[in-house]
């Protein structure tokens, strides 16, 4: 697999995983278990396109954003 997420990407990416996982917690927590589901997931994709650097949807559409000013 060849990157095409960049740096900038990469850092959104993991900032809005975390808040979704968190997001997730409450919506558990106020047994709210579809809503929960929903934001784990996201947050759990968005976390693992940061951490590989790669993003199936970007491959599919041509998008590369490695090439941002690092």
């Amino acid at each position: 697999m060849k990157r095409n997420v960049g740096r900038r990407d990469r850092i959104v990416r993991a900032v809005v995983g975390i808040w979704l996982l968190v997001v997730a917690s409450a919506a558990f927590s106020e047994d709210k278990h579809d809503r929960a589901a929903i934001a784990a997931i996201a947050g759990l994709g968005l976390l693992q396109n940061a951490l590989t650097c790669f993003c199936g949807g970007n491959f599919l559409f041509g998008i590369d954003t490695t090439s941002d000013a690092e």
